[in-house]
């Protein structure tokens, strides 16, 4: 049996959970919203700490490399809770790798990939989107 990819957009009605704009300047708030709405969707302990702490890399990616803002989509389907970003920078690789010890920085990719069930990449010439998927 093969996996369904995950959807790259998010559903309309109320498995929408959250839609925000964002930049440097709410990071923060939208950490805080991020898992606010997904510990409200039954998330919790270790798996609620990783996805947000991906949620969080991917939007600090999307201000640090991606156009300075970005806009985050969070949903649920079933039991599957998915964030995406979108921005308009030109991506990263769509198997981020970790990068030597003596690197200051790079890991952010890694750290977002390793934190979810399903890490998903596309880049082209309008920019990247990420999404990130897992269980509730």
């Amino acid at each position: 049996m093969s996996e369904s990819p995950p959807p790259d957009t998010p559903p309309p009605g109320p498995q929408a959970l959250l839609a925000r704009e964002f930049d440097r300047h709410t990071l923060v708030r939208l950490r805080h919203e991020v898992e606010r709405a997904c510990r409200g969707r039954g998330l919790t302990g270790l798996t609620l700490y990783r996805f947000v702490v991906a949620v969080n890399e991917i939007t600090t990616n999307a201000v640090r490399h991606g156009g300075g803002h970005g806009r985050l989509s969070l949903w649920q389907q079933g039991r599957r809770l998915y964030c995406r970003v979108l921005d308009q920078g030109p991506g990263g690789a769509a198997e981020p790798r970790l990068p030597p010890p003596d690197h200051p920085r790079g890991r952010g990719l890694w750290l977002a990939r390793n934190n979810v069930e399903r890490f998903t990449l596309h880049s082209d010439t309008h920019g990247t989107t990420v999404v990130l998927e897992t269980s509730s």
